[in-house]
């Protein structure tokens, strides 16, 4: 399957989808560490999570498919939310725990 479609096939197969550098468990650098933990906190678990340092390709052509140049990248039912510093606000403000609320099944 081309990158574009395999970046487009996963953002719509889940209902949040956090493009990072590292895991939840183990994030390689500390804007996805903060994303993960705030969308943790905000009821996210068991975020959907993509690895772009395991995955070359995804990491080199994410940038174009989303028109956004850093990581981490946050897609909420197939569209981009934002990176680090826009999650971080929706988390402080109390929007993103109702964003993931109603992006998650019950």
């Amino acid at each position: 399957m081309p990158v574009m479609e395999r970046i487009q096939a996963e953002v719509e197969a889940h209902p949040i989808v956090l493009f990072m550098k590292g895991t939840p468990q183990f994030p390689m650098c500390g804007f996805s560490s903060r994303a993960v933990r705030a969308l943790e906190t905000a009821g996210a678990a068991g975020l959907y999570t993509i690895n772009v340092l395991d995955e070359p390709e995804i990491r080199a052509n994410l940038p174009r498919y989303s028109n956004w140049p850093s990581f981490p990248q946050l897609f909420i039912h197939g569209e981009l939310i934002g990176g680090c510093d826009i999650t971080l606000e929706l988390f402080e403000s109390g929007e993103l725990a109702r964003i993931v609320s109603e992006a998650l099944p019950q």
